[in-house]
């Protein structure tokens, strides 16, 4: 007979196979709610033979020991030869070998003096297997239970399993797991131990209930708390699942708002969670007392430092007498009284409030004492854990040197610089420790090196560029030295370029920076499908700039560049040879005047000068503080182009609290054209220097979907001898042509999610953009001078005329005559054509330009008007950003797009 356990199977006799089904359930009433059985149990399965009160043992013989000596037995037992043997004796001896958890089974009797101690041993454990267990692996929960392979079987240690194994998943919140044991006997008195377990679903909080509040309701005091109720809009929430832990900082939670309020005297009373009796879910019931309502009182400081004039200090408190109490506007005031006392050397300051509750009046008075201390001195400042990065690197970003008067905001600032290297971990903080004397401190960076070169390779899909493909290599720390190298190559459906660069912040170790850039870029400004009269432009330069700070957030950056362009079109659409002179040029009827006019090779060469104020406290992900610039570029020391070009940004970010982060963001310029160098008059602004407004600038709005631009719309047959001007915007040739000048301002707020999300990279943000391009000389828009439109003929370098000619045809199966070889030939006449086609001419090649007429719109400073969401996300696949947006606001002409991506390139 064969019996299948667990996936194997066992051949046993049929006496086995029934003492294995009988084994089967030897456990079954053992899980969580039947575990109470105890060794007492099987006790009573001993018989304990009455024996005369004072019998002598004789002899003591052991029966049924396979693995334990005999004599390792009865040392478990006090019962020897020569003693008088008695029924307590008897019992006492029984009791000593179940204590050992060896025996499933045993008795004691006494045979005239012959005492026989009969024992069935405990089984040996072959295997633990666990059945049932999805949401914790076998990894997991084996090295938390005490069973293993090769022990002796015990209940009481299966009971202790199945404890440990549901507190594993009640730690999970999953409170309605319940584990039944079950033994399977083997040959030879041995066992498997099977757990079966039925996880359950995790416990949601179903509800919360607050009683004895009165001031607030039920809803804002729950969303004051972390735990949330579990409803159908809450399903991204992993807050909504039961944690003992989170119940104890809900009070706090609640306690702190309270006392925010002007509660002072509240409490929580008790704060129960209830488990259903379906064990799914959980109701917490939180009882609290909120007591009165206090204002401030008397609100004085009281410094026992010289230098500090208690009653200016006074008069410089944010909280006034008569208003709500506000516990958080009091630990705000000690924090801002330290950082006072520390920035004038102050570092060990003690600044404690002292509380005067007066409950007849509901007042509280508040004094700020400030001890005395002493002025403490920078005695030391260590650099640990840099093993890359040398010492000289992380020391000139500190704004405090040794021998220096302590400052809490030097040391503030010194903080962030160092985070803002981008070389070490997150949150870095410089400790300060106590010196050898009251005077003394030490100031330690304990800093932990992170990786800083990059090697990227990457193909990914934008929809403003199709495939991209990208290779780039950088170095942000290259020999440790806080130097910056750099190659990369891009490549899109419209832009390809390669470019080397290097910066050194601090040559010769002056606080002076000096960086140079080499590089290729090709660009095809033909994106989206309506954009038919394409142009491209090839840029080759380099740069060189230097920079010196002014201040400690302020500084100046000079530049040099000189770039080689040509702008061109493609020849065989756009260029013509009308009047036959062998010349072809650019034909405004084929590609519009204002490209034609931007045709050529022209070089640049640009003095750049930028004046930056930042105190942002990261420059890659900042959270508070403010960036300002302004650029001035002019063009015209050397080159074929001469113009002043003006641009400024600025951006502020706030932190709202709860990890929300407001930001606002505005940029604007202007671009002149100069008075050629022989004074013959002003210079225009060419299309390749104009600025360009859209994705991923302005969400909302196509890439250069904003501003000025020159429309071609067909002309057809109405059918009955008319035309109609066709303004459908699949069929209209739209060409963006940029403006003098722009703004463009944004408004966004950065939501944040769960600790799992933020883990993924996920930053979900809501935002409003607001701009425009304009001012741009009006162009000379065209309509086509022939109303039944004109052929173009296509002519060769030397302005001949381009015909195409049959070689070869021949019938096919319907018995029509068709060609099988072609060539293009500047005669008119074929002198040998097939003979199925011997009366066929030449066909002339011509580009056919059907009537059209453009028209000049979008020129206007009036402000576009979007708003949408986003989500960044640094996906394995490399950054990624999704945005949805809507258009409130736009000019006739403008190009709208509701919805961008771009993963596989940086924004």
């Amino acid at each position: 007979m064969e019996t299948r356990l667990c996936g194997t199977v066992k051949r046993t006799s049929p006496a086995s196979f029934a003492l294995a089904l009988l084994g089967t359930t030897v456990l079954a009433g053992i899980p969580v709610a039947a575990a109470a059985q105890d060794s007492g149990t099987a006790q009573a399965e001993a018989q304990v033979q009455p024996v005369a009160q004072n019998d002598t043992i004789r002899t003591i013989q052991v029966v049924g020991s396979q693995r334990l000596e005999p004599q390792t037995i009865l040392s478990y037992v006090k019962l020897r030869a020569g003693q008088t043997y008695t029924q307590a004796a008897g019992d006492q001896a029984l009791k000593d070998l179940y204590d050992t958890e060896l025996f499933s089974s045993a008795s004691v009797r006494n045979d005239n003096g012959n005492v026989i101690i009969e024992v069935v041993e405990n089984p040996v454990i072959n295997r633990i297997i666990l059945e049932g267990n999805k949401r914790i692996k076998n990894d997991k929960i084996l090295p938390e239970i005490k069973l293993a392979a090769r022990q002796i079987f015990t209940r009481s240690k299966v009971r202790a399993d199945v404890a440990r194994i549901i507190e594993l998943y009640k730690r999970q919140g999953r409170f309605a797991a319940t584990v039944e044991p079950k033994m399977v006997e083997l040959a030879q008195n041995r066992v498997d131990i099977v757990f079966e377990i039925t996880e359950g679903p995790k416990s949601k909080v179903r509800q919360i209930n607050i009683i004895g509040n009165d001031a607030f309701s039920d809803g804002e005091l729950r969303s004051e708390m972390v735990t949330k109720q579990a409803r159908l809009t809450s399903f991204l929430s992993s807050n909504t699942s039961y944690d003992p832990d989170r119940l104890a900082f809900d009070q706090q939670k609640l306690r702190q708002f309270y006392l925010t309020e002007g509660y002072a005297d509240f409490r929580v009373v008790s704060a129960v969670a209830e488990l259903t009796p379906d064990k799914r879910d959980f109701i917490i019931t939180y009882v609290v007392e909120e007591g009165e309502r206090y204002k401030f009182g008397d609100v004085g400081v009281d410094s026992q430092i010289r230098d500090f004039d208690s009653e200016r200090l006074e008069r410089t408190l944010p909280m006034k007498e008569g208003q709500w109490y506000d516990a958080k506007l009091v630990e705000d005031t000690v924090e801002q009284l330290s950082e006072l006392a520390g920035t004038f050397g102050y570092a060990f300051a003690d600044v404690s409030p002292q509380f005067k509750p007066n409950r007849e009046n509901l007042t509280m008075d508040v004094d700020f004492t400030i001890r005395e201390a002493p002025r403490v001195y920078v005695e030391r400042v260590d650099v640990n854990g840099n093993t890359l990065t040398q010492d000289k690197v992380i020391r000139r970003e500190m704004r405090i040197a040794e021998g220096d008067a302590f400052n809490s905001l030097q040391v503030k600032r010194s903080t962030a610089r160092i985070n803002s290297l981008g070389y070490f971990q997150e949150n870095f903080e410089i400790e300060q420790k106590e010196g050898s004397a009251p005077d003394r401190i030490i100031l330690e960076a304990n800093v932990e090196e992170k990786p800083t070169g990059e090697l990227q390779l990457s193909a990914g899909f934008s929809s403003i560029e199709s495939f991209i493909l990208a290779a780039s290599i950088r170095q942000r720390n290259f020999r440790g030295r806080g130097q910056t190298v750099g190659a990369s190559v891009n490549w899109s459906r419209y832009s390809r370029s390669a470019q080397l660069s290097f910066t050194e912040p601090y040559v010769f170790d002056r606080n002076i920076s000096l960086g140079a850039d080499v590089y290729r870029r090709d660009f095809d400004n033909g994106f989206g499908s309506r954009r038919r009269t394409t142009y491209e432009q090839s840029t080759t330069g380099f740069s060189v700039r230097a920079g010196v700070p002014l201040t400690e957030y302020m500084s100046l950056v000079g530049s040099y560049t000189f770039n080689y362009d040509d702008v061109t079109l493609d020849e065989t659409q756009f260029f013509a040879d009308l009047d036959g002179d062998g010349v072809r040029t650019c034909e405004p009827l084929l590609a519009g005047r204002y490209l034609c006019e931007a045709v050529g090779k022209r070089t640049n060469s640009i003095l750049g000068a930028t004046l930056a104020f930042d105190t942002l406290d990261s420059r890659y992900r900042p959270t508070r503080g403010r960036s300002l610039s302004l650029t001035g570029e002019f063009a015209g020391l050397g080159g074929s182009v001469r113009y002043l070009r003006i641009r400024g940004k600025a951006a502020q970010y706030f932190p709202l609290g709860k990890g929300f982060i407001f930001s606002l963001t505005g940029e604007g310029g202007a671009i002149r054209g100069l008075r050629d160098s022989d004074g013959d008059g002003y210079n225009e602004v060419r299309l390749t220097d104009r600025f360009f407004l859209g994705e991923p600038q302005m969400r909302g709005f196509d890439i250069r979907g904003v501003g000025p631009r020159v429309l071609r719309q067909p002309i057809i047959s109405d059918g009955e001898g008319g035309s109609i001007l066709v303004t459908d915007q699949n069929r209209v040739q739209d060409d963006a042509i940029g403006g003098t000048a722009y703004y463009l301002g944004r408004a966004e707020v950065e939501i944040p999610l769960g600790s799992g999300a933020r883990e993924m990279g996920l930053r979900p943000s809501v935002f409003l953009d607001v701009g425009s391009v304009f001012n741009v000389q009006n162009p000379r828009v065209q309509s086509s001078p022939f109303p039944d439109g004109i052929s173009i003929p296509i002519r060769d370098a030397s302005g001949n005329a381009l015909y195409t000619q049959i070689d070869a045809a021949a019938l096919n199966d319907a018995g029509n005559c068709v060609a099988s070889s072609t060539s293009t030939v500047t005669n008119p006449v074929n002198p040998s054509p097939p003979a199925c086609l011997a009366n066929a001419n030449n066909v002339a090649l011509a580009n056919n330009i059907p009537p059209f007429q453009e028209v000049f719109l979008g020129d206007s400073w009036k402000p576009r008007v979007s708003i949408g969401i986003g989500v960044n996300w640094n996906s394995p696949f490399g950054p990624f950003r999704i945005d949805f947006a809507h258009v409130l606001r736009k000019q006739e002409g403008d190009d709208t797009k509701r919805f961008t991506f771009n993963v596989g390139t940086q924004f």
